[in-house]
């Protein structure tokens, strides 16, 4: 039987994050000012022929799955990156230190795009905060780490753009957002998990020393509309 989480795209955008996207029978995508995540409801080509129908733009889309596809038809494949998912099963309110992160508003957003361009933590766009929940730690008026939230599904919510300046790392900033997330979560009676690349073991590594565990591969395939 499927997992609420196998899907966790398409899942999201039937659920809690609705208002952000839209979403039919077979296929599903977010607005692209807040996210390039696309979905099916199977991992089949009739489901991609017809997100490609029913995708309005040309931008490039990410498909988010836990099943190895082949892209066929009019998409192509940019690049597949593979991924781990992953689920917190750590202490209840874990504890968290320090001093209380700023919350991140809209009047941040270029500050947050800054951040991100430089660490790369995953797609963050100029709506991506429309997803909530965004926290910050500043050296005077320079944005230096956050964490949010992203794909939220019934029971179940993603901690989503973890990162921290180059020149700030080492000092548990990225541990503290990303705890006050997972007690966040848990405040509302749900279960945190993220997703990380399978090839940063770094950041793998404190993902498990915090809480959380591999749940399953997950892969994301960055889609092309084909000019054949």
């Amino acid at each position: 039987m499927e997992d609420i989480l196998d899907n966790p795209a398409w899942n999201a955008l039937a659920s809690h994050n609705n208002p952000l996207g839209f979403i039919t029978e077979t296929a599903a995508y977010f607005d692209p000012a807040v996210s390039p995540f696309v979905a099916l409801s199977a991992p089949t080509q009739a489901c991609l022929n017809d997100l490609y129908q029913t995708v309005p733009f040309d931008d490039d889309v990410v498909l988010v799955s836990n099943a190895k596809l082949a892209i066929e038809g009019l998409w192509e494949k940019v690049i597949r990156i593979d991924g781990f998912q992953m689920i917190y099963r750590g202490p209840e309110r874990p504890v968290v230190d320090g001093p209380e992160p700023v919350q991140l508003g809209k009047q941040f957003v270029p500050r947050m795009l800054a951040l991100t361009k430089l660490t790369n933590p995953g797609p963050f766009l100029p709506k991506t905060i429309n997803f909530g929940h965004y926290e910050g730690i500043f050296e005077g008026d320079q944005l230096i780490a956050m964490a949010g939230q992203r794909l939220h599904l019934n029971g179940f919510a993603e901690i989503s753009a973890v990162c921290t300046h180059p020149d700030h790392l080492g000092k548990g900033y990225a541990r503290r957002l990303l705890l006050r997330q997972v007690n966040r979560i848990q405040e509302a009676s749900e279960t945190p998990f993220l997703h990380a690349k399978a090839d940063n073991t770094r950041a793998i590594g404190v993902y498990e020393s915090l809480g959380f565990e591999i749940r399953t591969e997950i892969f994301f395939y960055i889609l092309s509309k084909s000019t054949k």
